[in-house]
Protein backbone atom coordinates (compact mmCIF):
# COMPACT_ATOMS: atom_id res chain seq x y z
CA UNK A 1 0.00 0.00 0.00
CA UNK A 2 2.91 2.37 0.63
CA UNK A 3 3.81 2.94 -3.05
CA UNK A 4 0.17 3.73 -3.70
CA UNK A 5 0.38 6.58 -1.22
CA UNK A 6 3.01 8.35 -3.29
CA UNK A 7 0.93 8.14 -6.44
CA UNK A 8 -2.19 9.26 -4.56
CA UNK A 9 -0.30 12.42 -3.61
CA UNK A 10 0.70 12.82 -7.27
CA UNK A 11 -2.92 12.36 -8.42
CA UNK A 12 -4.32 14.94 -5.97
CA UNK A 13 -1.59 17.44 -6.83
CA UNK A 14 -2.19 16.87 -10.55
CA UNK A 15 -5.92 17.50 -10.08
CA UNK A 16 -5.32 20.77 -8.21
CA UNK A 17 -2.85 21.96 -10.86
CA UNK A 18 -5.13 20.88 -13.73
CA UNK A 19 -8.12 22.84 -12.41
CA UNK A 20 -5.98 25.88 -11.67
CA UNK A 21 -4.61 25.74 -15.23
CA UNK A 22 -8.12 25.28 -16.61
CA UNK A 23 -9.24 28.43 -14.83
CA UNK A 24 -6.38 30.35 -16.45
CA UNK A 25 -7.67 29.48 -19.95
CA UNK A 26 -10.91 31.45 -19.56
CA UNK A 27 -9.75 34.91 -20.80
CA UNK A 28 -9.10 33.80 -24.36
CA UNK A 29 -12.66 32.49 -24.56
CA UNK A 30 -14.51 35.39 -22.90
CA UNK A 31 -12.79 38.44 -24.46
CA UNK A 32 -15.09 38.70 -27.48
CA UNK A 33 -18.33 37.96 -25.53
CA UNK A 34 -17.44 40.68 -23.00
CA UNK A 35 -16.73 43.13 -25.82
CA UNK A 36 -20.11 42.31 -27.38
CA UNK A 37 -22.17 42.61 -24.18
CA UNK A 38 -20.54 45.57 -22.43
CA UNK A 39 -18.79 47.44 -25.25
CA UNK A 40 -15.44 47.32 -23.44
CA UNK A 41 -12.40 47.65 -25.72
CA UNK A 42 -9.78 44.94 -26.10
CA UNK A 43 -7.10 46.85 -24.18
CA UNK A 44 -9.38 47.37 -21.13
CA UNK A 45 -10.24 43.68 -20.92
CA UNK A 46 -6.60 42.73 -21.52
CA UNK A 47 -5.63 45.02 -18.64
CA UNK A 48 -7.81 42.94 -16.31
CA UNK A 49 -6.04 39.83 -17.59
CA UNK A 50 -2.69 41.54 -17.04
CA UNK A 51 -3.61 42.36 -13.43
CA UNK A 52 -4.56 38.73 -12.95
CA UNK A 53 -1.25 37.55 -14.39
CA UNK A 54 0.70 39.94 -12.17
CA UNK A 55 -1.25 38.70 -9.12
CA UNK A 56 -0.71 35.15 -10.36
CA UNK A 57 3.02 35.85 -10.47
CA UNK A 58 3.15 37.43 -7.01
CA UNK A 59 1.20 34.44 -5.72
CA UNK A 60 4.23 32.32 -6.68
CA UNK A 61 6.78 33.69 -4.17
CA UNK A 62 4.05 34.22 -1.58
CA UNK A 63 2.81 30.67 -2.04
CA UNK A 64 6.37 29.32 -2.09
CA UNK A 65 7.28 31.09 1.14
CA UNK A 66 4.07 29.92 2.82
CA UNK A 67 4.63 26.35 1.58
CA UNK A 68 8.16 26.38 3.00
CA UNK A 69 6.71 27.56 6.32
CA UNK A 70 3.24 26.00 6.61
CA UNK A 71 3.25 23.22 4.02
CA UNK A 72 1.60 22.81 0.61
CA UNK A 73 -1.67 21.37 1.96
CA UNK A 74 -2.82 24.53 3.72
CA UNK A 75 -1.70 26.80 0.89
CA UNK A 76 -3.48 24.66 -1.72
CA UNK A 77 -6.70 24.71 0.30
CA UNK A 78 -6.54 28.49 0.70
CA UNK A 79 -5.71 29.14 -2.98
CA UNK A 80 -8.43 26.82 -4.27
CA UNK A 81 -10.98 28.43 -1.96
CA UNK A 82 -10.03 31.88 -3.30
CA UNK A 83 -10.57 30.60 -6.84
CA UNK A 84 -14.00 29.19 -6.04
CA UNK A 85 -15.14 32.39 -4.32
CA UNK A 86 -13.81 34.71 -7.02
CA UNK A 87 -15.39 32.71 -9.85
CA UNK A 88 -18.74 32.55 -8.07
CA UNK A 89 -18.76 36.33 -7.64
CA UNK A 90 -17.87 36.88 -11.31
CA UNK A 91 -21.24 35.42 -12.33
CA UNK A 92 -22.72 38.78 -11.26
CA UNK A 93 -20.18 40.84 -13.24
CA UNK A 94 -21.55 44.20 -14.36
CA UNK A 95 -18.70 46.74 -14.21
CA UNK A 96 -15.16 46.69 -15.56
CA UNK A 97 -13.66 47.36 -12.12
CA UNK A 98 -15.30 44.15 -10.89
CA UNK A 99 -13.44 42.21 -13.58
CA UNK A 100 -10.20 43.87 -12.49
CA UNK A 101 -10.81 43.09 -8.81
CA UNK A 102 -12.30 39.60 -8.97
CA UNK A 103 -10.53 38.07 -11.94
CA UNK A 104 -7.49 40.31 -11.65
CA UNK A 105 -6.66 40.11 -7.95
CA UNK A 106 -8.70 37.35 -6.31
CA UNK A 107 -8.49 34.61 -8.93
CA UNK A 108 -5.00 35.74 -9.95
CA UNK A 109 -3.65 35.31 -6.41
CA UNK A 110 -5.55 32.05 -5.88
CA UNK A 111 -4.25 30.36 -9.02
CA UNK A 112 -0.75 31.77 -8.49
CA UNK A 113 -0.43 30.34 -4.99
CA UNK A 114 -1.15 26.88 -6.41
CA UNK A 115 0.32 26.81 -9.89
CA UNK A 116 3.60 28.54 -9.12
CA UNK A 117 5.37 26.16 -6.78
CA UNK A 118 3.01 23.38 -5.67
CA UNK A 119 4.30 20.83 -8.19
CA UNK A 120 7.94 21.68 -7.52
CA UNK A 121 7.44 21.45 -3.76
CA UNK A 122 5.64 18.10 -3.85
CA UNK A 123 8.11 16.58 -6.32
CA UNK A 124 11.17 17.56 -4.31
CA UNK A 125 9.70 16.59 -0.92
CA UNK A 126 8.18 13.24 -1.89
CA UNK A 127 10.54 11.89 -4.57
CA UNK A 128 14.26 11.22 -4.79
CA UNK A 129 13.72 8.96 -7.80
CA UNK A 130 11.66 10.11 -10.81
CA UNK A 131 11.81 13.78 -9.81
CA UNK A 132 12.20 14.98 -13.38
CA UNK A 133 9.39 12.76 -14.60
CA UNK A 134 7.10 13.90 -11.77
CA UNK A 135 7.91 17.54 -12.52
CA UNK A 136 7.10 16.86 -16.16
CA UNK A 137 3.81 15.25 -15.15
CA UNK A 138 2.86 18.24 -13.02
CA UNK A 139 3.85 20.56 -15.84
CA UNK A 140 1.61 18.53 -18.12
CA UNK A 141 -1.32 19.35 -15.83
CA UNK A 142 -1.49 22.80 -17.37
CA UNK A 143 -1.50 21.26 -20.82
CA UNK A 144 -4.23 18.85 -19.81
CA UNK A 145 -6.19 21.79 -18.40
CA UNK A 146 -6.00 23.46 -21.79
CA UNK A 147 -6.91 20.23 -23.58
CA UNK A 148 -9.94 19.58 -21.37
CA UNK A 149 -11.20 23.07 -20.68
CA UNK A 150 -10.67 25.23 -23.77
CA UNK A 151 -12.79 23.23 -26.26
CA UNK A 152 -15.42 22.73 -23.57
CA UNK A 153 -15.45 26.43 -22.69
CA UNK A 154 -15.80 27.44 -26.33
CA UNK A 155 -18.84 25.17 -26.61
CA UNK A 156 -20.20 26.34 -23.27
CA UNK A 157 -19.92 30.05 -24.06
CA UNK A 158 -21.86 29.50 -27.29
CA UNK A 159 -24.60 27.54 -25.54
CA UNK A 160 -24.93 29.23 -22.16
CA UNK A 161 -23.01 32.51 -22.34
CA UNK A 162 -19.86 33.63 -20.56
CA UNK A 163 -21.48 33.52 -17.09
CA UNK A 164 -21.88 29.75 -17.40
CA UNK A 165 -18.09 29.51 -17.70
CA UNK A 166 -17.55 31.15 -14.32
CA UNK A 167 -20.28 29.05 -12.73
CA UNK A 168 -18.89 25.75 -13.99
CA UNK A 169 -15.29 26.51 -13.12
CA UNK A 170 -16.21 27.80 -9.67
CA UNK A 171 -18.04 24.54 -8.97
CA UNK A 172 -15.08 22.47 -10.18
CA UNK A 173 -12.71 24.46 -7.97
CA UNK A 174 -14.95 23.83 -4.97
CA UNK A 175 -14.97 20.08 -5.70
CA UNK A 176 -11.17 19.94 -5.75
CA UNK A 177 -11.13 21.08 -2.13
CA UNK A 178 -12.41 17.63 -1.08
CA UNK A 179 -9.49 15.41 -2.21
CA UNK A 180 -6.96 18.08 -1.17
CA UNK A 181 -8.43 18.14 2.33
CA UNK A 182 -8.67 14.35 2.62
CA UNK A 183 -5.48 13.12 0.98
CA UNK A 184 -2.81 15.79 0.39
CA UNK A 185 -0.03 15.84 3.00
CA UNK A 186 2.96 18.13 3.33
CA UNK A 187 5.73 15.54 3.65
CA UNK A 188 6.03 11.74 3.48
CA UNK A 189 7.11 11.79 7.13
CA UNK A 190 3.60 12.99 8.04
CA UNK A 191 2.28 9.52 7.15
CA UNK A 192 5.27 7.49 8.33
CA UNK A 193 7.08 7.32 4.97
CA UNK A 194 10.34 8.53 3.46
CA UNK A 195 10.84 10.15 0.05
CA UNK A 196 10.54 7.54 -2.69
CA UNK A 197 13.92 6.28 -3.90
CA UNK A 198 17.44 6.57 -2.56
CA UNK A 199 19.04 9.99 -2.79
CA UNK A 200 22.49 10.27 -4.37
CA UNK A 201 25.21 12.06 -2.42
CA UNK A 202 24.85 15.14 -4.65
CA UNK A 203 21.09 15.07 -4.33
CA UNK A 204 21.26 14.70 -0.55
CA UNK A 205 23.60 17.69 -0.31
CA UNK A 206 21.24 19.70 -2.50
CA UNK A 207 18.27 18.68 -0.36
CA UNK A 208 19.75 20.25 2.78
CA UNK A 209 21.42 23.28 1.18
CA UNK A 210 19.59 26.57 1.56
CA UNK A 211 20.37 29.86 -0.16
CA UNK A 212 18.77 32.98 1.29
CA UNK A 213 16.95 35.20 -1.19
CA UNK A 214 19.24 38.13 -0.37
CA UNK A 215 22.22 36.03 -1.45
CA UNK A 216 20.55 34.46 -4.48
CA UNK A 217 19.65 37.81 -6.05
CA UNK A 218 23.33 38.77 -6.03
CA UNK A 219 24.16 35.90 -8.37
CA UNK A 220 24.21 36.04 -12.16
CA UNK A 221 22.44 32.68 -12.46
CA UNK A 222 19.37 33.86 -10.53
CA UNK A 223 18.81 36.70 -12.99
CA UNK A 224 19.49 34.48 -16.01
CA UNK A 225 16.84 32.04 -14.77
CA UNK A 226 14.44 34.88 -13.94
CA UNK A 227 15.09 36.61 -17.28
CA UNK A 228 14.54 33.50 -19.39
CA UNK A 229 11.39 32.67 -17.42
CA UNK A 230 10.15 36.25 -17.92
CA UNK A 231 10.36 35.58 -21.65
CA UNK A 232 8.69 32.21 -21.14
CA UNK A 233 5.66 33.93 -19.62
CA UNK A 234 5.64 36.63 -22.30
CA UNK A 235 5.56 34.02 -25.07
CA UNK A 236 3.00 31.66 -23.48
CA UNK A 237 0.36 32.65 -20.91
CA UNK A 238 0.44 36.34 -21.70
CA UNK A 239 0.41 36.33 -25.48
CA UNK A 240 -0.71 32.98 -26.86
CA UNK A 241 -2.85 32.00 -23.86
CA UNK A 242 -4.76 35.30 -23.98
CA UNK A 243 -4.75 36.37 -27.62
CA UNK A 244 -4.35 33.33 -29.90
CA UNK A 245 -8.10 32.63 -30.06
CA UNK A 246 -9.19 36.22 -30.86
CA UNK A 247 -6.29 36.57 -33.32
CA UNK A 248 -7.35 33.39 -35.13
CA UNK A 249 -11.02 34.36 -35.30
CA UNK A 250 -10.06 37.72 -36.78
CA UNK A 251 -8.03 35.96 -39.50
CA UNK A 252 -10.80 33.80 -40.91
CA UNK A 253 -10.69 30.72 -38.68
CA UNK A 254 -13.89 29.46 -37.10
CA UNK A 255 -14.25 28.44 -33.47
CA UNK A 256 -14.74 24.73 -34.20
CA UNK A 257 -11.46 24.61 -36.15
CA UNK A 258 -9.51 26.54 -33.52
CA UNK A 259 -10.85 24.38 -30.70
CA UNK A 260 -9.38 21.36 -32.50
CA UNK A 261 -6.06 23.14 -32.99
CA UNK A 262 -5.98 24.05 -29.29
CA UNK A 263 -6.79 20.46 -28.38
CA UNK A 264 -3.86 19.28 -30.54
CA UNK A 265 -1.67 21.87 -28.83
CA UNK A 266 -2.77 20.52 -25.47
CA UNK A 267 -1.98 16.92 -26.44
CA UNK A 268 1.46 17.89 -27.71
CA UNK A 269 2.01 19.97 -24.59
CA UNK A 270 1.38 16.92 -22.40
CA UNK A 271 3.75 14.82 -24.49
CA UNK A 272 6.41 17.55 -24.64
CA UNK A 273 6.33 18.27 -20.91
CA UNK A 274 6.52 14.58 -19.93
CA UNK A 275 9.40 14.10 -22.38
CA UNK A 276 11.10 17.19 -20.97
CA UNK A 277 10.90 15.76 -17.45
CA UNK A 278 12.50 12.52 -18.65
CA UNK A 279 15.19 14.38 -20.59
CA UNK A 280 15.96 16.74 -17.70
CA UNK A 281 17.00 13.73 -15.58
CA UNK A 282 19.54 12.73 -18.24
CA UNK A 283 20.87 15.70 -20.22
CA UNK A 284 22.24 19.20 -19.73
CA UNK A 285 19.24 21.26 -18.66
CA UNK A 286 20.75 24.45 -20.07
CA UNK A 287 20.88 23.01 -23.58
CA UNK A 288 17.35 21.68 -23.25
CA UNK A 289 16.07 25.14 -22.33
CA UNK A 290 17.92 26.74 -25.22
CA UNK A 291 16.38 24.25 -27.64
CA UNK A 292 12.86 24.80 -26.28
CA UNK A 293 13.08 28.59 -26.47
CA UNK A 294 14.66 28.49 -29.92
CA UNK A 295 11.88 26.36 -31.42
CA UNK A 296 9.27 28.51 -29.68
CA UNK A 297 10.71 31.68 -31.16
CA UNK A 298 10.73 30.22 -34.67
CA UNK A 299 7.13 29.00 -34.39
CA UNK A 300 5.91 32.41 -33.18
CA UNK A 301 7.72 34.14 -36.05
CA UNK A 302 5.61 32.09 -38.46
CA UNK A 303 2.26 32.59 -36.69
CA UNK A 304 1.22 35.93 -38.30
CA UNK A 305 1.55 34.33 -41.75
CA UNK A 306 -0.63 31.30 -41.01
CA UNK A 307 -3.98 31.73 -42.75
CA UNK A 308 -5.17 28.15 -43.26
CA UNK A 309 -5.91 25.21 -41.02
CA UNK A 310 -3.05 22.97 -42.07
CA UNK A 311 -0.53 25.62 -41.07
CA UNK A 312 -2.33 26.23 -37.77
CA UNK A 313 -2.14 22.52 -36.92
CA UNK A 314 1.58 22.46 -37.69
CA UNK A 315 2.01 25.49 -35.41
CA UNK A 316 -0.05 23.78 -32.70
CA UNK A 317 2.22 20.71 -32.84
CA UNK A 318 5.55 22.57 -32.76
CA UNK A 319 4.49 25.23 -30.27
CA UNK A 320 2.60 22.76 -28.09
CA UNK A 321 5.65 20.55 -27.64
CA UNK A 322 7.50 23.21 -25.64
CA UNK A 323 4.78 25.31 -23.98
CA UNK A 324 5.45 23.94 -20.46
CA UNK A 325 8.55 21.91 -21.36
CA UNK A 326 10.64 24.73 -19.87
CA UNK A 327 9.39 24.01 -16.33
CA UNK A 328 11.29 20.78 -15.41
CA UNK A 329 14.75 22.07 -16.44
CA UNK A 330 14.12 25.48 -14.85
CA UNK A 331 13.11 23.85 -11.55
CA UNK A 332 16.08 21.48 -11.71
CA UNK A 333 18.55 24.26 -12.45
CA UNK A 334 17.18 26.35 -9.58
CA UNK A 335 17.47 23.42 -7.16
CA UNK A 336 20.96 22.46 -8.37
CA UNK A 337 22.28 26.00 -8.16
CA UNK A 338 20.70 27.15 -4.89
CA UNK A 339 19.65 23.98 -3.01
CA UNK A 340 16.30 22.25 -2.72
CA UNK A 341 15.66 23.51 0.81
CA UNK A 342 15.02 27.02 -0.56
CA UNK A 343 13.36 25.93 -3.80
CA UNK A 344 9.87 27.08 -2.78
CA UNK A 345 10.94 30.65 -2.12
CA UNK A 346 13.48 31.09 -4.93
CA UNK A 347 11.52 29.32 -7.64
CA UNK A 348 8.50 31.30 -6.47
CA UNK A 349 10.31 34.54 -7.30
CA UNK A 350 11.60 33.16 -10.60
CA UNK A 351 8.04 32.12 -11.39
CA UNK A 352 6.93 35.67 -10.47
CA UNK A 353 9.17 37.00 -13.25
CA UNK A 354 7.42 34.54 -15.60
CA UNK A 355 4.05 36.07 -14.81
CA UNK A 356 5.31 39.65 -14.99
CA UNK A 357 6.33 38.85 -18.54
CA UNK A 358 2.92 37.28 -19.11
CA UNK A 359 1.11 40.32 -17.75
CA UNK A 360 3.08 42.71 -19.96
CA UNK A 361 2.38 40.60 -23.05
CA UNK A 362 -1.31 40.30 -22.20
CA UNK A 363 -1.83 44.06 -21.99
CA UNK A 364 0.57 44.87 -24.84
CA UNK A 365 -1.25 42.41 -27.08
CA UNK A 366 -4.59 44.13 -26.53
CA UNK A 367 -3.08 47.62 -26.72
CA UNK A 368 -1.25 47.09 -30.00
CA UNK A 369 -4.18 45.21 -31.51
CA UNK A 370 -6.40 48.26 -30.82
CA UNK A 371 -3.66 50.61 -32.08
CA UNK A 372 -2.58 48.73 -35.21
CA UNK A 373 -5.58 46.52 -35.95
CA UNK A 374 -3.75 43.21 -35.59
CA UNK A 375 -1.30 41.25 -33.42
CA UNK A 376 1.55 40.98 -35.90
CA UNK A 377 4.00 43.30 -34.12
CA UNK A 378 3.54 41.64 -30.75
CA UNK A 379 4.06 38.15 -32.22
CA UNK A 380 7.29 39.31 -33.88
CA UNK A 381 8.50 40.71 -30.55
CA UNK A 382 7.77 37.35 -28.91
CA UNK A 383 9.73 35.50 -31.60
CA UNK A 384 12.79 37.70 -31.04
CA UNK A 385 12.58 37.30 -27.27
CA UNK A 386 12.36 33.52 -27.64
CA UNK A 387 15.77 33.54 -29.33
CA UNK A 388 17.11 35.85 -26.61
CA UNK A 389 15.93 33.35 -23.96
CA UNK A 390 17.84 30.59 -25.74
CA UNK A 391 21.02 32.64 -25.36
CA UNK A 392 20.32 33.36 -21.68
CA UNK A 393 19.86 29.64 -21.01
CA UNK A 394 23.21 28.75 -22.54
CA UNK A 395 24.85 31.43 -20.37
CA UNK A 396 23.90 29.68 -17.11
CA UNK A 397 26.69 28.15 -15.03
CA UNK A 398 27.42 24.51 -15.72
CA UNK A 399 27.50 21.91 -12.93
CA UNK A 400 31.26 22.25 -12.39
CA UNK A 401 30.99 25.99 -11.98
CA UNK A 402 28.36 25.92 -9.24
CA UNK A 403 29.74 27.29 -5.98
CA UNK A 404 28.34 25.93 -2.70
CA UNK A 405 25.69 28.21 -1.28
CA UNK A 406 26.25 29.61 2.22
CA UNK A 407 24.29 27.74 4.82
CA UNK A 408 21.79 30.20 6.14
CA UNK A 409 18.37 30.81 7.54
CA UNK A 410 15.08 30.81 5.72
CA UNK A 411 14.88 33.03 2.70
Amino acid sequence: MKPNRYWLIVAVTFAALLVSAGIRTAPGVIIRPLEAEFGWDRASISFAVAISLFAFGLGGPLGGTLMDRFGPRRVTLAGTALNAIGLALLIGLRELWQLHLLWGLLVGAGTGAISGVLGATIATRWFNRYRGVILGLFGAASAAGQLIFVPSLILLVNEGGWRSIFGLMGAVAALVLIPVLLFLRDRPEDVGLKPLGTATAASAASDTRRTPLAEAIRTRDFWLLAGSFFICGYTTNGLVGTHLLPHSLEHGFVEAEISWALAVMGVMNIFGTLASGWLSDRYDNRKLLAMYYGFRGLSLAALPFILEMQGMLIFAIIYGLDWVATVPPTVNLTAQRFGRASLGTLYGWIFCSHMIGAGIASYAGGFFRDLLGDYHLIFVSAAILGLVAAGLSLSLSGPRKVRPAVQGGAA
